[in-house]
């Protein structure tokens, strides 16, 4: 029993630690799962004022969230607070547990996110992960007499605290940085236009028809064989009959549309030149007395390379970006074009974010907090 109570507690630590650090390179993917989960239950009234403050805090409890898998999964292997560490792992993987049978089982989030996005798994994968980590942690629980610390308190306490300010300051730094191993479709290297098309090997959904046509007042359903021109049509039920697979492109909804309500993605993004894709989600948590983006307008414009700002708040970047605010002539202002909010938070981490690009390749993509060196000769 002994033997079998620590190759779980090694097992359920190590695994612990792992899915802590593979998103604490992009916490920020975490918030969005949790808004997603927020707003989901909102909408299907759940406890919808406390979903909105939950919601507007999601990168707090992102972090949190993070760093106590890593924390609990470094206290486990090292044998420390072993009470308090096992029932913290229970509660934990009870609430996943109940997150991915949610996912499974609703139907109404594609995935729960619990290896980030370097490592997708599907609901049924992250369902089976979490039942067996719960039996595991139950043992360990109810054997946690066999656990036994593996260094002196004060060695077990550098180490909890240098681990846990480790992490934390990771998700600082990525939060300013970008993450430090992109693993969306938007990455350095990617060609935007080839993941916006449907996957050569899609297979798609497979529908069952059935129309309702109706004649001196008797209606009658049909599938194959439709009525004669006397009928007359009323209705059409659509049934899913096999579900599609790779059916869906990498990149969706992401289109930058113009002032006149132009779409202009094909046209920009078919460029051969190098130019830049200025991602700006929106000015209200945009960094304060920040003036590095003014200042790289007026650096490309000299340099004679086209800027596009892509942003959900079109109004109020033409405003930071006038001809009053850069010095700039109006004709060398760059061009702004709206885009899903949505598609801006998977394909910009920060705010903002600055794609180099060449034609539809991402060449780099630089975070707000990197500008200045953009510009260094």
């Amino acid at each position: 029993m002994k033997l079998l109570v620590n190759i779980s507690r090694l097992l359920v630590g190590t695994l612990f630690i792992f899915s802590g650090l593979v998103k604490a390179i992009d916490p920020l993917g975490l918030a969005y799962k949790m808004q997603e989960f927020f707003e989901v239950w909102s909408s299907e009234g759940y406890f919808k004022n406390l979903m909105t403050q939950l919601h507007e805090h999601a990168l707090l409890f992102s972090v949190i969230m993070i760093t106590l898998e890593v924390v609990l999964g470094i206290s486990l292997l090292l044998g420390i607070w072993k009470k308090l560490t096992s029932w913290l792992l229970l509660l934990l993987v009870l609430f996943f547990t109940f997150l991915t049978s949610y996912v499974l089982f609703s139907g109404k989030i594609r995935a729960c996110g619990c290896f980030g996005d370097c490592i997708p798994l599907t609901p049924i994968q992250t369902f089976t992960k979490d039942i067996i980590l719960t039996v595991l942690v139950l043992l360990i629980l109810l054997k946690q007499k066999y656990i036994l610390p593996i260094f002196s308190t004060p060695v077990n306490w550098i180490i909890i605290t240098m681990c846990a300010a480790a992490v934390v300051g990771l998700q600082g730094y990525v939060l300013r940085h970008l993450p430090v191993k992109d693993c969306l479709p938007y990455k350095a290297g990617n060609d935007l236009l080839q993941l916006r098309k449907m996957p050569a090997d899609a297979i798609p959904d497979k529908y069952a028809y059935v129309f309702t046509y109706e004649k001196d007042g008797v209606k009658k359903e049909y599938t194959d064989v439709f009525p004669d021109s006397t009928w007359k049509y009323i209705d059409r039920k659509q049934t899913l009959v096999q579900k599609g697979k790779n059916n869906s492109p990498l990149i969706n909804d992401f289109s930058f549309t113009s002032a006149s309500g132009n779409d202009t993605t094909e046209a920009i993004l078919s460029q051969t030149g190098q130019y830049y894709l200025l991602f700006i989600k929106t000015m209200e948590d945009y960094p304060a007395k920040w003036d590095q983006d003014i200042k790289f307008i007026a650096y490309a414009s000299k340099e004679k390379t086209p800027v596009y700002i892509i942003t959900g708040q079109p109004d109020k970047v033409a405003e930071r970006f006038s001809t009053k605010n850069t010095g700039i002539t109006q004709e060398n202002l760059p061009q702004i074009f709206t885009c899903d909010v949505t598609a801006i938070k998977t394909a910009a981490r920060a705010n903002p974010v600055l794609f180099m690009m060449k034609g539809p390749v991402v060449q780099k993509k630089i975070s707000w907090a990197d500008f200045e060196k953009l510009m260094k000769p």
